[in-house]
């Protein structure tokens, strides 16, 4: 029988709420490949499907096998507003697993596979809970290096990661592309005073929205920003939306409401960024076009970092990494790969 092509199919489970799909098994019968799937991709790279608590919620997603022994080193993964885990990510969980790393990818809450109510909700401060339950998951696992876990995010998750990185110790390294620092720094400083206090609201502290705090329900994004205005306004995130979250399986939603809750400090990586103690890469895209990727927050961001850091420069604005296959992605994805083996001693 003729291995199962390249070109990607995707598989979840029902009992996850995951969906499947198998594209040109050149006549080969879809149950069979059922029979070979196993959890496992069969061009190489190894995942299963896995589901974890946070906050009332279950969050899915994908834990990619390296095929070396473990236990391994590992990148929790997560993707930036609104997007889901077949928009581009699994590609580069596939580049860090081929290196050897193991990578948790998975949606946010509220978003794609995970649950929580309502749909659609960005919550910073719940997303962040979430890189620290994916942390709490993983070391239930005895497959898993303890010491070496990483953070990654891209946009708006990068914000997040860098500041979960600071707020959980646990975090041994950190790789952010084009985050979403924010169009102007916060009011305050990046002091312990406001770090204590932006912890305690991390560890538990009350993290709801008002009327007055929350953007929408309304679209994610829109060609017509006078009849219809959306959440994420560039005509670049209209053309990588519809394009990566138009296709068949993502679960992706045109739709959002974000909450900023009214925190005594807000969730910041400004405030955070002094506190990150593992080595951190923030590769920021040249000419990004998103609003609250301002390069001037970002590089103060960079420059409050007392941790091992580098920052790399890339072409193709906030969205030319996030296409598969390019020549953009294939030199961002390298660089943090380099980057993520050696933070992680793989």
């Amino acid at each position: 029988m003729a291995p199962v092509p390249r070109d990607r199919g995707w598989v979840q489970r029902d009992d996850l709420r995951l969906c499947f799909r198998l594209s040109k098994f050149r006549g080969q019968p879809v149950a069979l490949a059922l029979l070979l799937f196993d959890t496992r991709l069969a061009w190489g790279n190894m995942f299963e499907a896995v589901e974890f608590p946070s906050e009332g919620a279950t969050l899915r997603g994908r834990f990619y096998r390296p095929a070396r022994a473990g236990p391994w080193s590992v990148v929790i993964m997560t993707h930036g507003t609104t997007a889901t885990i077949t928009m581009c990510l699994d590609r580069y969980a596939e580049v860090f697993c081929r290196a050897g790393l193991a990578v948790l990818l998975y949606d946010h809450r509220n978003f794609g596979l995970s649950g929580g109510e309502p749909r659609q909700l960005i919550n910073p401060w719940l997303q962040a809970r979430g890189y620290r339950d994916a942390m709490t998951y993983l070391l239930t696992r005895a497959d898993v290096r303890d010491d070496k876990i990483a953070a990654w995010g891209d946009s708006y998750s990068g914000m997040i990661a860098l500041a979960a990185a600071a707020l959980d110790p646990r975090y041994a390294a950190v790789v952010v592309q084009c985050p979403a620092c924010g169009v102007e720094k916060p009011k305050q400083e990046p002091d312990k005073r406001n770090f204590h206090t932006m912890q305690t609201i991390f560890d538990g502290g009350d993290i709801t929205g008002t009327r007055e705090t929350t953007t929408g329900p309304l679209p994610v994004v829109s060609a017509d920003q006078l009849g219809t205005p959306s959440l994420l306004k560039p005509i670049q995130a209209y053309r990588w939306f519809i394009d990566y979250g138009g296709r068949h399986g993502t679960l992706w939603e045109n739709r959002v409401i974000r909450v900023i809750p009214p925190t005594p400090v807000p969730l910041s990586a400004y405030l955070a960024a002094p506190f990150i103690r593992g080595p951190t890469l923030l590769m920021a895209g040249r000419n990004d076009e998103m609003v609250h990727c301002n390069p001037d927050v970002t590089h103060m961001v960079f420059e409050l970092m007392r941790c091992p850091k580098q920052w790399d420069d890339i072409d193709g604005g906030h969205f030319g990494l996030l296409y598969y296959p390019s020549e953009i992605f294939e030199q961002a994805s390298a660089g943090q790969r380099a980057f993520l083996v050696e933070a992680l001693s793989v």
